[in-house]
Protein backbone atom coordinates (compact mmCIF):
# COMPACT_ATOMS: atom_id res chain seq x y z
CA UNK A 1 0.00 0.00 0.00
CA UNK A 2 1.32 3.43 -0.90
CA UNK A 3 1.93 6.35 1.44
CA UNK A 4 -1.29 8.09 0.37
CA UNK A 5 -3.40 5.06 1.31
CA UNK A 6 -1.65 4.83 4.69
CA UNK A 7 -2.48 8.51 5.35
CA UNK A 8 -6.11 7.87 4.42
CA UNK A 9 -6.27 4.98 6.89
CA UNK A 10 -4.88 7.14 9.70
CA UNK A 11 -7.24 9.99 8.84
CA UNK A 12 -10.36 7.84 8.95
CA UNK A 13 -9.54 5.34 11.68
CA UNK A 14 -7.68 7.64 14.06
CA UNK A 15 -4.19 7.42 15.46
CA UNK A 16 -1.87 4.44 15.13
CA UNK A 17 -2.28 3.86 18.86
CA UNK A 18 -6.05 3.48 18.46
CA UNK A 19 -5.56 1.06 15.58
CA UNK A 20 -3.09 -0.97 17.63
CA UNK A 21 -5.70 -1.45 20.33
CA UNK A 22 -7.47 -3.87 17.97
CA UNK A 23 -4.71 -5.15 15.69
CA UNK A 24 -0.98 -5.67 15.56
CA UNK A 25 1.20 -3.78 13.11
CA UNK A 26 1.72 -6.11 10.18
CA UNK A 27 5.41 -7.13 10.38
CA UNK A 28 5.49 -8.88 7.00
CA UNK A 29 6.88 -7.38 3.77
CA UNK A 30 4.23 -7.32 1.07
CA UNK A 31 4.38 -9.37 -2.12
CA UNK A 32 7.13 -8.12 -4.43
CA UNK A 33 6.07 -8.62 -8.04
CA UNK A 34 9.59 -7.96 -9.33
CA UNK A 35 10.86 -11.06 -7.54
CA UNK A 36 8.25 -13.24 -9.21
CA UNK A 37 9.52 -12.37 -12.70
CA UNK A 38 13.27 -12.39 -12.02
CA UNK A 39 15.29 -15.31 -13.39
CA UNK A 40 18.01 -15.02 -10.75
CA UNK A 41 17.32 -17.58 -7.96
CA UNK A 42 19.41 -15.61 -5.48
CA UNK A 43 17.05 -12.67 -5.81
CA UNK A 44 14.23 -14.85 -4.49
CA UNK A 45 15.99 -15.84 -1.30
CA UNK A 46 13.54 -14.95 1.42
CA UNK A 47 11.92 -12.25 -0.71
CA UNK A 48 8.47 -13.71 -1.18
CA UNK A 49 8.66 -16.62 1.22
CA UNK A 50 6.73 -18.87 1.67
CA UNK A 51 6.03 -18.63 -2.09
CA UNK A 52 8.60 -19.52 -4.73
CA UNK A 53 9.42 -17.55 -7.90
CA UNK A 54 6.37 -19.01 -9.66
CA UNK A 55 4.06 -17.94 -6.85
CA UNK A 56 3.58 -21.52 -5.62
CA UNK A 57 3.71 -22.43 -1.95
CA UNK A 58 7.13 -23.81 -1.08
CA UNK A 59 7.64 -27.42 0.03
CA UNK A 60 9.29 -26.20 3.23
CA UNK A 61 6.23 -24.17 4.18
CA UNK A 62 3.89 -27.06 3.39
CA UNK A 63 5.92 -29.35 5.65
CA UNK A 64 5.83 -26.74 8.40
CA UNK A 65 2.05 -26.48 8.08
CA UNK A 66 1.57 -30.26 8.16
CA UNK A 67 3.73 -30.55 11.27
CA UNK A 68 1.81 -27.78 13.02
CA UNK A 69 -1.55 -29.31 12.07
CA UNK A 70 -0.46 -32.57 13.71
CA UNK A 71 0.45 -30.69 16.91
CA UNK A 72 -2.80 -28.71 16.92
CA UNK A 73 -4.89 -31.86 16.40
CA UNK A 74 -3.24 -33.48 19.40
CA UNK A 75 -3.90 -30.35 21.50
CA UNK A 76 -7.50 -30.23 20.29
CA UNK A 77 -8.25 -33.87 21.04
CA UNK A 78 -6.91 -33.40 24.54
CA UNK A 79 -8.80 -30.15 25.05
CA UNK A 80 -12.10 -31.60 23.81
CA UNK A 81 -12.19 -33.92 26.81
CA UNK A 82 -13.49 -30.94 28.79
CA UNK A 83 -15.68 -29.41 26.05
CA UNK A 84 -19.42 -28.90 26.51
CA UNK A 85 -21.01 -32.25 25.54
CA UNK A 86 -24.33 -30.49 24.81
CA UNK A 87 -23.04 -27.89 22.34
CA UNK A 88 -23.72 -29.35 18.90
CA UNK A 89 -23.44 -26.10 16.92
CA UNK A 90 -21.13 -25.49 13.99
CA UNK A 91 -20.05 -22.21 15.55
CA UNK A 92 -18.63 -23.43 18.86
CA UNK A 93 -19.59 -27.09 19.19
CA UNK A 94 -19.29 -30.62 17.87
CA UNK A 95 -20.54 -29.94 14.34
CA UNK A 96 -17.58 -27.61 13.86
CA UNK A 97 -15.36 -30.53 14.89
CA UNK A 98 -17.15 -32.74 12.35
CA UNK A 99 -16.57 -30.15 9.60
CA UNK A 100 -12.88 -30.05 10.50
CA UNK A 101 -12.55 -33.81 10.17
CA UNK A 102 -14.53 -33.73 6.94
CA UNK A 103 -11.98 -31.24 5.59
CA UNK A 104 -9.15 -33.51 6.72
CA UNK A 105 -10.83 -36.46 5.00
CA UNK A 106 -10.99 -34.51 1.75
CA UNK A 107 -7.27 -33.82 1.95
CA UNK A 108 -6.17 -37.32 2.97
CA UNK A 109 -9.03 -39.67 1.93
CA UNK A 110 -8.54 -41.29 5.34
CA UNK A 111 -11.99 -42.65 6.25
CA UNK A 112 -11.10 -42.61 9.96
CA UNK A 113 -11.69 -38.84 9.86
CA UNK A 114 -15.38 -39.44 9.08
CA UNK A 115 -16.19 -39.69 12.78
CA UNK A 116 -19.64 -38.60 13.93
CA UNK A 117 -20.87 -37.65 17.35
CA UNK A 118 -24.50 -37.18 18.38
CA UNK A 119 -25.66 -34.16 16.36
CA UNK A 120 -28.86 -32.34 17.26
CA UNK A 121 -30.16 -29.01 18.60
CA UNK A 122 -33.07 -26.58 18.56
CA UNK A 123 -32.56 -23.69 16.14
CA UNK A 124 -32.84 -23.61 12.34
CA UNK A 125 -29.51 -22.05 11.29
CA UNK A 126 -26.42 -23.78 9.92
CA UNK A 127 -23.95 -22.13 12.32
CA UNK A 128 -25.90 -21.95 15.57
CA UNK A 129 -28.72 -24.46 15.36
CA UNK A 130 -30.17 -27.73 14.11
CA UNK A 131 -29.63 -27.20 10.41
CA UNK A 132 -25.83 -27.36 10.63
CA UNK A 133 -25.62 -30.64 12.57
CA UNK A 134 -28.28 -32.24 10.36
CA UNK A 135 -26.71 -31.07 7.08
CA UNK A 136 -23.21 -32.17 8.10
CA UNK A 137 -24.61 -35.45 9.42
CA UNK A 138 -26.35 -36.09 6.10
CA UNK A 139 -23.12 -35.46 4.17
CA UNK A 140 -20.89 -37.59 6.39
CA UNK A 141 -23.36 -40.51 6.42
CA UNK A 142 -23.59 -40.16 2.64
CA UNK A 143 -19.81 -40.47 2.33
CA UNK A 144 -19.88 -43.50 4.62
CA UNK A 145 -22.64 -44.96 2.42
CA UNK A 146 -25.04 -45.05 5.36
CA UNK A 147 -27.93 -43.99 3.15
CA UNK A 148 -30.68 -44.65 5.70
CA UNK A 149 -28.98 -42.44 8.31
CA UNK A 150 -28.24 -39.78 5.72
CA UNK A 151 -31.88 -39.69 4.63
CA UNK A 152 -33.00 -39.48 8.24
CA UNK A 153 -30.87 -36.36 8.72
CA UNK A 154 -32.28 -34.86 5.52
CA UNK A 155 -35.86 -35.55 6.59
CA UNK A 156 -35.31 -33.77 9.90
CA UNK A 157 -33.54 -30.91 8.12
CA UNK A 158 -36.52 -30.35 5.84
CA UNK A 159 -38.94 -30.44 8.77
CA UNK A 160 -37.28 -27.30 10.12
CA UNK A 161 -38.99 -25.28 7.37
CA UNK A 162 -42.03 -24.93 9.61
CA UNK A 163 -40.07 -22.71 12.00
CA UNK A 164 -39.27 -20.30 9.18
CA UNK A 165 -42.91 -19.49 8.65
CA UNK A 166 -43.08 -17.47 11.86
CA UNK A 167 -43.39 -13.77 11.16
CA UNK A 168 -40.71 -13.02 13.78
CA UNK A 169 -38.17 -15.48 12.34
CA UNK A 170 -34.83 -13.67 11.76
CA UNK A 171 -33.20 -13.59 8.34
CA UNK A 172 -29.50 -13.32 9.11
CA UNK A 173 -26.82 -15.96 8.63
CA UNK A 174 -25.91 -16.84 12.20
CA UNK A 175 -29.37 -17.67 13.56
CA UNK A 176 -31.91 -17.10 10.80
CA UNK A 177 -33.34 -17.99 7.42
CA UNK A 178 -30.11 -17.30 5.52
CA UNK A 179 -28.38 -19.80 7.80
CA UNK A 180 -31.02 -22.41 7.02
CA UNK A 181 -30.71 -21.67 3.30
CA UNK A 182 -26.94 -22.14 3.62
CA UNK A 183 -27.54 -25.61 5.10
CA UNK A 184 -29.77 -26.55 2.15
CA UNK A 185 -27.22 -25.25 -0.36
CA UNK A 186 -24.45 -27.15 1.45
CA UNK A 187 -26.35 -30.41 1.05
CA UNK A 188 -27.21 -29.53 -2.56
CA UNK A 189 -23.49 -29.06 -3.31
CA UNK A 190 -22.03 -31.94 -1.29
CA UNK A 191 -24.59 -34.69 -2.00
CA UNK A 192 -26.21 -33.41 -5.18
CA UNK A 193 -29.42 -31.80 -6.44
CA UNK A 194 -31.26 -35.10 -6.05
CA UNK A 195 -30.94 -34.86 -2.25
CA UNK A 196 -33.41 -31.98 -2.00
CA UNK A 197 -36.60 -30.91 -3.67
CA UNK A 198 -35.64 -27.60 -5.33
CA UNK A 199 -39.06 -26.26 -4.33
CA UNK A 200 -37.78 -26.27 -0.74
CA UNK A 201 -34.88 -23.97 -1.65
CA UNK A 202 -37.26 -21.74 -3.63
CA UNK A 203 -39.63 -21.48 -0.65
CA UNK A 204 -36.84 -20.34 1.67
CA UNK A 205 -35.41 -17.90 -0.89
CA UNK A 206 -38.87 -16.40 -1.41
CA UNK A 207 -39.37 -15.98 2.35
CA UNK A 208 -36.05 -14.12 2.65
CA UNK A 209 -36.79 -11.88 -0.33
CA UNK A 210 -40.29 -11.03 0.89
CA UNK A 211 -39.02 -10.24 4.37
CA UNK A 212 -36.36 -7.90 2.95
CA UNK A 213 -38.83 -6.13 0.69
CA UNK A 214 -41.27 -5.67 3.56
CA UNK A 215 -38.76 -3.99 5.89
CA UNK A 216 -37.38 -1.86 3.07
CA UNK A 217 -40.86 -0.58 2.32
CA UNK A 218 -41.53 0.12 6.00
CA UNK A 219 -38.25 2.07 6.22
CA UNK A 220 -39.01 3.91 2.95
CA UNK A 221 -35.80 2.62 1.33
CA UNK A 222 -37.29 0.54 -1.48
CA UNK A 223 -35.63 2.55 -4.24
CA UNK A 224 -32.18 2.74 -2.62
CA UNK A 225 -32.08 -0.69 -0.93
CA UNK A 226 -34.90 -3.00 -2.06
CA UNK A 227 -33.85 -5.73 0.41
CA UNK A 228 -33.36 -4.49 3.97
CA UNK A 229 -32.88 -6.65 7.07
CA UNK A 230 -32.35 -6.13 10.78
CA UNK A 231 -31.35 -8.16 13.80
CA UNK A 232 -32.57 -7.06 17.25
CA UNK A 233 -33.83 -3.78 15.76
CA UNK A 234 -30.41 -2.97 14.27
CA UNK A 235 -29.57 -2.97 10.56
CA UNK A 236 -26.22 -4.74 10.54
CA UNK A 237 -23.94 -4.70 7.51
CA UNK A 238 -21.53 -7.58 8.07
CA UNK A 239 -21.51 -11.30 7.35
CA UNK A 240 -22.73 -12.76 10.65
CA UNK A 241 -25.89 -10.76 11.38
CA UNK A 242 -26.16 -8.38 8.47
CA UNK A 243 -26.84 -7.56 4.86
CA UNK A 244 -23.57 -8.90 3.45
CA UNK A 245 -24.14 -12.41 4.78
CA UNK A 246 -27.73 -12.53 3.52
CA UNK A 247 -26.91 -11.10 0.08
CA UNK A 248 -23.94 -13.48 -0.29
CA UNK A 249 -26.17 -16.48 0.42
CA UNK A 250 -28.88 -15.32 -2.01
CA UNK A 251 -26.25 -14.76 -4.71
CA UNK A 252 -25.14 -18.41 -4.60
CA UNK A 253 -25.84 -19.95 -8.04
CA UNK A 254 -27.67 -22.97 -6.62
CA UNK A 255 -30.06 -20.68 -4.71
CA UNK A 256 -31.68 -20.22 -8.14
CA UNK A 257 -32.78 -16.63 -7.52
CA UNK A 258 -34.53 -15.39 -10.68
CA UNK A 259 -32.68 -13.06 -13.00
CA UNK A 260 -35.30 -10.36 -12.40
CA UNK A 261 -34.78 -10.58 -8.63
CA UNK A 262 -31.02 -10.53 -9.07
CA UNK A 263 -31.19 -7.38 -11.19
CA UNK A 264 -34.04 -5.52 -9.48
CA UNK A 265 -33.53 -6.51 -5.83
CA UNK A 266 -30.05 -7.85 -5.14
CA UNK A 267 -27.86 -5.70 -7.40
CA UNK A 268 -29.13 -2.33 -6.05
CA UNK A 269 -29.02 -3.66 -2.49
CA UNK A 270 -25.40 -4.75 -2.87
CA UNK A 271 -24.61 -1.33 -4.36
CA UNK A 272 -26.29 0.31 -1.38
CA UNK A 273 -23.86 -1.50 0.93
CA UNK A 274 -20.96 -0.53 -1.32
CA UNK A 275 -21.85 3.14 -0.92
CA UNK A 276 -21.61 2.79 2.87
CA UNK A 277 -17.89 2.09 2.57
CA UNK A 278 -15.54 4.18 4.70
CA UNK A 279 -12.79 6.14 2.98
CA UNK A 280 -10.34 3.55 4.30
CA UNK A 281 -12.07 0.80 2.29
CA UNK A 282 -13.56 -0.79 5.42
CA UNK A 283 -17.31 -1.09 6.15
CA UNK A 284 -19.44 -0.13 9.18
CA UNK A 285 -20.83 -2.74 11.57
CA UNK A 286 -24.34 -1.32 11.07
CA UNK A 287 -26.01 1.32 8.92
CA UNK A 288 -26.22 3.67 11.91
CA UNK A 289 -22.58 3.24 12.96
CA UNK A 290 -20.05 5.73 11.59
CA UNK A 291 -17.02 4.42 13.48
CA UNK A 292 -14.34 2.66 11.45
CA UNK A 293 -13.01 0.20 14.04
CA UNK A 294 -13.87 -3.45 13.32
CA UNK A 295 -11.99 -5.55 10.79
CA UNK A 296 -13.60 -8.93 11.43
CA UNK A 297 -15.45 -11.51 9.35
CA UNK A 298 -18.54 -10.81 11.47
CA UNK A 299 -18.29 -7.00 11.18
CA UNK A 300 -16.24 -5.20 8.54
CA UNK A 301 -14.32 -5.75 5.32
CA UNK A 302 -13.36 -9.43 5.91
CA UNK A 303 -17.04 -10.45 5.70
CA UNK A 304 -18.23 -7.93 3.11
CA UNK A 305 -15.46 -8.99 0.73
CA UNK A 306 -17.14 -12.35 0.10
CA UNK A 307 -20.37 -10.62 -0.91
CA UNK A 308 -18.44 -8.38 -3.31
CA UNK A 309 -16.59 -11.29 -4.91
CA UNK A 310 -19.85 -13.20 -5.35
CA UNK A 311 -21.49 -10.08 -6.84
CA UNK A 312 -18.63 -9.88 -9.35
CA UNK A 313 -19.12 -13.54 -10.21
CA UNK A 314 -22.85 -13.03 -10.80
CA UNK A 315 -22.97 -9.57 -12.40
CA UNK A 316 -19.54 -9.51 -14.08
CA UNK A 317 -18.93 -5.85 -13.18
CA UNK A 318 -15.36 -4.85 -12.30
CA UNK A 319 -16.50 -2.36 -9.64
CA UNK A 320 -17.22 -5.23 -7.27
CA UNK A 321 -13.77 -6.70 -7.68
CA UNK A 322 -12.17 -3.26 -7.22
CA UNK A 323 -14.02 -2.80 -3.94
CA UNK A 324 -13.02 -6.32 -2.88
CA UNK A 325 -9.38 -5.45 -3.59
CA UNK A 326 -9.77 -2.38 -1.36
CA UNK A 327 -11.08 -4.64 1.38
CA UNK A 328 -7.95 -6.73 0.89
CA UNK A 329 -5.72 -3.72 1.53
CA UNK A 330 -7.56 -2.92 4.75
CA UNK A 331 -7.24 -6.52 5.94
CA UNK A 332 -3.53 -6.66 5.11
CA UNK A 333 -2.92 -3.50 7.15
CA UNK A 334 -5.31 -4.11 10.06
CA UNK A 335 -6.19 -7.80 10.01
CA UNK A 336 -3.72 -9.33 12.49
CA UNK A 337 -6.16 -9.10 15.37
CA UNK A 338 -5.47 -8.87 19.05
CA UNK A 339 -8.87 -10.44 19.67
CA UNK A 340 -7.63 -13.87 18.63
CA UNK A 341 -7.11 -16.34 15.81
CA UNK A 342 -10.66 -17.59 15.10
CA UNK A 343 -12.88 -17.33 12.07
CA UNK A 344 -15.60 -14.99 13.32
CA UNK A 345 -13.42 -12.25 14.80
CA UNK A 346 -9.86 -13.45 14.41
CA UNK A 347 -6.84 -13.50 12.12
CA UNK A 348 -7.60 -16.86 10.47
CA UNK A 349 -11.02 -15.63 9.39
CA UNK A 350 -9.36 -12.56 7.90
CA UNK A 351 -6.87 -14.77 6.07
CA UNK A 352 -9.71 -16.49 4.24
CA UNK A 353 -10.44 -13.17 2.51
CA UNK A 354 -7.10 -13.43 0.70
CA UNK A 355 -7.86 -16.98 -0.43
CA UNK A 356 -11.16 -15.77 -1.88
CA UNK A 357 -9.39 -12.91 -3.68
CA UNK A 358 -6.80 -15.32 -5.03
CA UNK A 359 -9.45 -17.67 -6.41
CA UNK A 360 -11.28 -14.71 -7.99
CA UNK A 361 -8.22 -13.04 -9.54
CA UNK A 362 -5.39 -15.63 -9.65
CA UNK A 363 -3.16 -12.80 -8.41
CA UNK A 364 -0.27 -14.46 -6.57
CA UNK A 365 -0.10 -11.53 -4.16
CA UNK A 366 -3.23 -12.76 -2.42
CA UNK A 367 -1.97 -16.33 -2.07
CA UNK A 368 1.21 -14.92 -0.53
CA UNK A 369 -0.81 -12.78 1.89
CA UNK A 370 -2.96 -15.74 2.87
CA UNK A 371 0.20 -17.72 3.62
CA UNK A 372 1.57 -14.90 5.75
CA UNK A 373 -1.62 -14.75 7.82
CA UNK A 374 -1.48 -18.55 8.13
CA UNK A 375 2.15 -18.24 9.22
CA UNK A 376 1.04 -15.81 11.92
CA UNK A 377 -1.67 -18.22 13.08
CA UNK A 378 0.75 -21.14 13.20
CA UNK A 379 2.50 -19.30 16.03
CA UNK A 380 -0.74 -19.66 18.01
CA UNK A 381 -0.50 -18.28 21.54
CA UNK A 382 2.75 -16.37 21.15
CA UNK A 383 1.35 -12.91 20.34
CA UNK A 384 -0.53 -12.11 23.54
CA UNK A 385 -3.98 -12.34 21.92
CA UNK A 386 -7.13 -12.75 23.97
CA UNK A 387 -7.94 -16.39 24.82
CA UNK A 388 -11.47 -17.23 23.59
CA UNK A 389 -14.15 -18.70 25.83
CA UNK A 390 -14.19 -21.83 23.62
CA UNK A 391 -10.58 -22.32 22.49
CA UNK A 392 -11.31 -25.65 20.75
CA UNK A 393 -14.06 -24.42 18.44
CA UNK A 394 -14.31 -23.68 14.73
CA UNK A 395 -15.46 -20.05 14.82
CA UNK A 396 -13.83 -18.81 18.03
CA UNK A 397 -10.85 -21.04 18.67
CA UNK A 398 -7.88 -22.73 17.07
CA UNK A 399 -9.70 -25.29 14.88
CA UNK A 400 -9.99 -22.87 11.97
CA UNK A 401 -6.18 -22.63 11.90
CA UNK A 402 -6.08 -26.30 10.89
CA UNK A 403 -8.59 -25.64 8.06
CA UNK A 404 -6.79 -22.43 7.03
Amino acid sequence: MGESMSKRLKLVTGSEAEMEERSFINPFPDWDQSLSVSSDPEEHSGGNEPCDADGKISDAFQKKVQSKIKDLLQQMEEGLKTADPHDFSTYTGWTGIALLYLQLYRGTQDASHLHLRNLNGRRVSFLCGDAGPLAVGAVVHHLLMNQSESQDCLTKLLQLQLQLQRSDAPDELLYGRAGYLHALLYVHTEIGPHALDEATITTVVTAILESGKKLSKEQKKSERCPLLYEWHQKQYVGAAHGLAGIYYTLLQPNAKVSQDSLNELLRPSVDYVRHKKFRSGNYPSSLSNETDRLVHWCHGAPGVIHMLIMAHRVFREEKYLRDAAECGEVIWQRGLLRKGYGLCHGTAGNGYAFLSLYHATQDKKYLYRACKFAEWCLDYGTHGCRIPDRPYSLFEGKLIIICH
